[in-house]
């Protein structure tokens, strides 16, 4: 994977000291902090600003390939030859990717997200796609549950549509009850669970629906090449 310079963008926002990790987990962790959960038809919560705009621009201007790909299926699994994920050669390759990823690793993040979402993160490895969907892609619904301990959708897109393209949410009838907010930059997050049922209903994409989903995932979990840090376990 060849090395691609990004635009760099100060932060007027930094505090003495910080590096542009800890900008990250700052802003993310306050992004949480303020986000009010929505208990039906399972708890969930709806995020907005939640990475530093340098961060966010940033993610839109990766080069990885968008792979042409006319049907999912209704599942992510079904092209996992062109994935991508923020693992190591992502890291080395491309500074806001390692970026993002220590942030999230950080106990400063791990710790918010415990305290504000009940779970416990001890022992879990984070893992980070980065997605491009296309004109044709569609989830069916499906609950994340088994390795999955927590689950975030960042919104990445862009222009008149991107308040369209957010994830759906069903309860456990299959009754389609509501959709994400996606605007630029903001995000859904939900603990799976075995009625956290969520997909994507086929619809218009302008151009590419880019997005990040941030998992922390069991020690089970056999695809360590997706990991961030597959060595280094979450602490707080």
């Amino acid at each position: 994977m060849a090395t691609v310079a990004l635009k760099k963008e100060s932060c007027s926002c930094a505090q003495p000291g910080e590096g542009k990790q800890d900008i990250t987990a700052r802003h993310f962790t306050d992004a949480l902090i303020a986000a009010k959960a929505n208990e039906q038809p399972y708890r969930h919560w709806f995020l907005n600003d939640v990475l530093p705009c340098f961060s966010a621009q940033q993610l839109t201007q990766l080069p990885f390939e968008v792979a042409d790909i006319s049907d999912t299926y209704g599942k992510r699994d079904s092209h996992n030859a062109s994935r991508h994920f923020f693992n190591r050669d992502a890291q080395l390759c491309f500074p806001v990717c390692r970026d993002v990823a220590t942030a999230f690793q950080s106990p400063r993040v791990v710790n918010a997200i415990e305290n504000t979402c009940a779970v416990n993160l001890q022992g879990s490895s984070l893992r980070i796609e980065y997605c491009q969907d296309k004109e044709g892609f569609w989830l069916e619904p499906h609950t994340d549950i088994g390795v999955k301990i927590f689950t975030m959708v960042v919104y990445l897109t862009q222009g008149h549509l991107a308040d369209t393209l957010g994830t759906d949410i069903y309860d456990e009838s299959m009754n389609h009850v509501g959709r994400a907010p996606s605007a630029f930059n903001s995000a859904v997050v939900f603990i799976p669970g075995e009625n956290t049922w969520h997909g994507f209903e086929k619809r218009p994409i302008p151009d590419i629906r880019r997005s990040l989903i941030v998992n922390y995932v069991k020690p089970e979990w056999r695809a360590r090449h997706e990991l961030c840090f597959p060595e280094n376990a979450i602490k707080s």
